[in-house]
């Protein structure tokens, strides 16, 4: 649907040009929810100006359904960019019910009546806001008005939905409830969905993909499973929770490993597993247990102790597990 190819932007500065965007290339595959994380000021909202068409890049190409849009003439570059439904925060129009903010846009292009109710009552029910249809924005709660803008972005069936920062400033209940029509849209219309956020919870909670991105340069980028279960991912890093336990802790076992597990099985059944095979005693030292989507994911720091520890901490490995074992010294002290 989109590719992003070598795409360079600079803009000019009190000082000279300043760099937002450096030879980054992105591809956001149909039917998924691609996520791009990065810190304030590393060239998120620049990129999605550009994947919106709403800017030109100095360098690279944007690709909309295989199309160089650079080589458009004006028509079809119209014509691409309503491809391309771009999530507004703050500009529901106060004047409007909810129901005439996402009507909005079918009344510009001419849909008659009849057309236009039936999408709107359909996108209504999907934000789950048919009985707020004739509120005025100033009568909804911030993440009710975020959910509208969102089915006003969807109103005209794009083929990619670009949310950009669309949590920002809502508590979690209104945050998760955006979350959730966002995962809807992709799964009940089919839309590919390219979230810009600089949350890396956001990222964990609904997205397929993820591109990290840091001074302008995409530092890592691709499945968000596969990441996460990669030892040197800096993604990893970022979603999983962080290993934090006392040496006096760590002392009192044979081995120290860190454990990655991914899935129903692997999270609920290798650990006891392993202790009932090998007689081993696995201790969970630090860590803990989070979501990538629908699917539990673990980062332990298991302690080990028994004379089958090395064969039990290789079993978790052979059955999926990601084991990295510490460097101890005499009577199990880690090593420094």
């Amino acid at each position: 649907m989109i590719t992003v190819e070598n795409l360079s932007k600079s803009f000019l500065g009190d000082t000279g040009p300043v760099v937002a965007l450096e030879d980054v290339t992105l591809d956001v595959p149909t039917g998924t929810i691609t996520g791009v994380v990065g810190p304030s000021g590393s060239g998120k909202s620049t990129l999605a100006r550009l994947v919106a068409l709403q800017d030109r890049p100095d360098s690279g190409v944007i690709r909309v359904d295989g199309f160089n849009t650079a080589a458009l003439d004006p028509r079809r570059l119209r014509a691409a960019r309503r491809r391309i439904g771009v999530v507004r925060h703050g500009d529901l129009l106060p004047q409007r019910t909810a129901a005439g903010n996402i009507a909005l846009p079918l009344e510009q292009a001419g849909v008659d009546g009849p057309q236009r109710r039936e999408k709107v009552g359909t996108l209504l029910d999907l934000i789950g806001l048919t009985d707020k249809a004739a509120f005025y924005p100033d009568a909804l709660t911030p993440g009710q008005q975020a959910r509208v803008a969102v089915a006003r972005a969807l109103v005209g069936d794009p083929g990619l939905l670009l949310a950009d920062d669309p949590t920002k400033d809502l508590d979690p209940d209104a945050e998760a409830g955006v979350l959730t029509v966002l995962d809807r849209a992709r799964a009940e219309l089919g839309s590919t969905v390219l979230v810009v956020t600089d949350d890396a919870g956001v990222v964990r909670r609904i997205a397929d993909d993820v591109a990290l991105l840091e001074g302008g340069r995409v530092q890592e980028s691709g499945h968000l499973l596969s990441l996460v279960q990669d030892p040197g991912s800096q993604v990893a890093q970022a979603l999983l929770p962080a290993i934090d336990a006392p040496k006096s802790a760590q002392a009192r076992h044979d081995r120290l490993a860190e454990v990655v597990l991914v899935g129903f099985a692997a999270v609920g059944a290798l650990l006891p597993e392993a202790t009932t095979r090998f007689g081993a005693t696995i201790a969970v030292v630090g860590g803990g247990l989070t979501r990538i989507g629908e699917t539990p994911v673990a980062r332990f720091l298991l302690g080990v102790s028994g004379s089958h520890a090395d064969q039990a901490l290789a079993w978790i490995g052979e059955r999926g597990g990601l084991v990295r074992q510490r460097a101890t010294g005499p009577q199990g002290i880690v090593a420094a």
